[in-house]
């Protein structure tokens, strides 16, 4: 978890800094943030549509120039060439439904993660998927 909060301090999103790490069999395979897709100008840079929109947390993901960190984790591991399965995510939040959607069908195992998210669907689909959450506190 220490690694995933290091590695939020790379994010370029205005509202959040989001670290993911992606584990299997105590080896680091992929790490994430949240931030604009390479190349492209960060939020730091050129503002948030979504707060000059005042748009409440875990809604219109649609409406975000960035991509969040479990996104990020996952695509780095694929342009590596690194399978994913069976792999813990770390993350310093509680992935959104979008993310969620990804994790099932990456085949992603147990999910650890440090401060909640605003979104019941993520919840309820990671139940249904049977994939375990555990939230971690502190330092």
């Amino acid at each position: 978890m220490e690694i995933a909060t290091l590695v939020a301090t790379r994010a370029t999103c205005r509202r959040r800094s989001v670290g993911a790490v992606l584990v299997r069999d105590k080896r680091i395979l992929a790490t994430g943030y949240n931030g604009a897709p390479s190349g492209l100008p960060h939020c730091l840079d050129i503002g948030c549509l979504r707060e000059d929109l005042k748009v409440a947390s875990g809604q219109r993901h649609e409406l975000c120039r960035g991509i969040h960190a479990e996104q990020n984790a996952i695509i780095q591991a694929a342009c590596h060439g690194f399978s994913i399965r069976a792999a813990t995510l770390y993350c310093t939040h509680l992935p959104c439904a979008i993310c969620t959607k990804m994790i099932i069908n990456a085949g992603i195992e147990r999910i650890y993660y440090r401060n909640g998210y605003a979104d019941d669907l993520s919840l309820a689909m990671l139940e249904e998927a049977g994939i375990p959450i555990v939230q971690i506190y502190g330092g």
